[in-house]
């Protein structure tokens, strides 16, 4: 009991000095306003237009001050960036037939490489304990036996992924495509010629001068460097509205060889896309669901380590695939760290900064034998997207940054649903939190994306209005039963 005790009254010791820090300007001109206020109560009509007089104001004065308050308040708002919403976003929701049961992927494993059991059995190994359901999808040309990567599935995936995503944006937001003024497309592993960027263009007619791009190779984390694209091209072009599509196209990269740091993409990687309207309209803002707040993007360097974690390689049968190094995760706090030092200073209050300034004087300065403070990021946010690039990496970023199991809800369902859908992965766990009907006006949602290179990107939006539940989520007809309990290893 005393224990307890003691923990309860550290606890509101806590509470009261995070309050008093995060409102001290408050505590401090509400005296002086009071006091200011006091002192003309105790003067007559007399004595303040004594006081008015005494000042000597010309019109000379009048117009130079009326002046500069002008032309300061003109400044401000030309120099003011100009806010960037996000209308709505829609994710592709796979047809129930691609359905990759783990039973079938362990057969069609076996079937496929009969002289490699080893290879077979470290699959079984991984997918016991990847976190993964029952329900995620992988495209025709890798349900047949063997898998049959070509040009043409490939592009027959793109189109199926991409075109739903749009069908389904265009449907809710009712954008009209000749109303498009920016399209970014990232896909980072397959980037045929013509682009994707222009497959999207041709199918649905976009006017001519469209500022059209397509991005590849930069990883899990090129949806939130889409969105930073978006935010700069519409901080120059006005009244604008941008397309971001994000996807990965998992065709022409299946592996089939026995090298094993290229089979484990085959255990994590499955089909996703998503499709995100973004505009700097003023007459989107009262129907936006979010208007973006901040985009952080750090990159780890491009030393030999860091390039090696994710690559495109050969093994020594000649066979291409993705190749996850075990160096991985490591790099990946690096460039966690890095984005957090950065982002800290722009969302943490006040009473944050201060205990983590305080532990950097008495270690650099005093060397004190200090801890290293982690920042309290639930007093910044109330949700947390991080990417589902498998359960190692959720499960690192809940014990860094001191989440509770709620917070990483919506990465781990996300992750038993639907897999790691690469740079969409994120757009999946924020319909997750609308289907829940977590998200309130005023809520502010951290994402956060791991790339290869090694990169890591943030972006801070704030919901701009309470949102109701889709009607259209790719979590409609499963949400009932979310969240469920996922074993750390599940015996095959």
């Amino acid at each position: 009991m005393p224990e307890i005790s003691h923990s309860i009254k550290l606890k509101y010791v806590k509470l009261g000095y995070q309050y008093l820090v995060n409102h001290i300007l408050t505590f401090l001109l509400i005296p002086i306003m009071l006091s200011i206020f006091l002192q003309i109560l105790q003067k007559g009509p007399e004595e303040i237009l004594i006081l008015w007089n005494s000042l000597h104001f010309t019109l000379v004065h009048i117009i130079c001050s009326c002046f500069l308050i002008i032309f300061v308040t003109t400044f401000y708002i030309l120099a003011k960036p100009r806010t960037v919403y996000l209308v709505d976003f829609a994710c592709f929701k796979p047809p129930c037939y691609l359905r990759a049961p783990t039973s079938s992927f362990v057969e069609h494993a076996r079937l496929v490489l009969p002289n490699h059991p080893k290879s077979v059995h470290f699959q079984v190994k991984m997918l016991e304990r990847s976190g993964l359901g029952e329900e995620t999808c992988l495209p025709p040309a890798i349900h047949t036996i063997p898998p049959s990567p070509s040009m043409e599935l490939a592009r027959e995936e793109a189109e199926l992924v991409i075109f739903s995503a749009m069908d389904n944006l265009l449907a809710k937001t009712g954008l009209k495509p000749r109303d498009i003024d920016i399209l970014i497309v990232n896909c980072s592993l397959f980037s045929p010629t013509p682009s994707l960027s222009a497959m999207v263009v041709n199918k649905y007619k976009l006017r001519s001068n469209i500022k059209s791009f397509n991005l590849s190779g930069m990883g899990c984390s090129a949806g939130l460097i889409s969105v930073n694209l978006a935010r700069d091209l519409l901080q120059v072009h006005s009244n604008s509205n941008a397309v971001v599509v994000s996807t990965e196209i998992i065709t022409p990269n299946v592996y089939l060889g026995s090298d094993r740091s290229m089979l484990l993409p085959n255990c994590l990687f499955r089909m996703g896309g998503a499709a995100v309207l973004l505009s700097n309209r003023r007459s989107d803002k009262y129907r936006a669901k979010y208007r973006l707040r901040h985009v952080v993007r750090t990159h780890k360097g491009a030393d030999d380590k860091s390039y090696r974690c994710v690559q495109q390689t050969e093994d020594s049968e000649g066979l291409v695939g993705i190749s996850l190094s075990i160096d991985l995760m490591a790099i990946a706090g690096e460039a966690l760290k890095s984005n957090i030092t950065t982002l800290g200073p722009l969302v943490l209050p006040a009473s944050e900064q201060l205990l983590f300034l305080f532990t950097l004087i008495g270690k650099k300065i005093f060397k004190l034998k200090l801890k290293p403070y982690i920042p309290d990021f639930k007093q910044a946010f109330e949700h947390f997207c991080i990417h589902a690039g498998g359960r190692a990496v959720i499960d690192e970023l809940q014990k860094s940054l001191q989440l509770s199991d709620e917070h990483v809800e919506a990465s781990r369902m996300t992750l038993h649903r639907f897999g790691n859908t690469s740079s969409s992965s994120l757009w999946y766990e924020l319909s997750y939190i609308e289907a829940k009907g977590r998200m309130k006006k005023g809520d502010r949602v951290w994402q956060i994306a791991f790339g290869s290179g090694f990169k890591c990107n943030s972006a801070v939006w704030v919901c701009n209005r309470t949102v109701k539940t889709p009607t259209e989520s790719p979590w409609n007809e499963c949400i009932d039963r979310y969240p469920v309990h996922i074993p750390k290893v599940v015996k095959l």
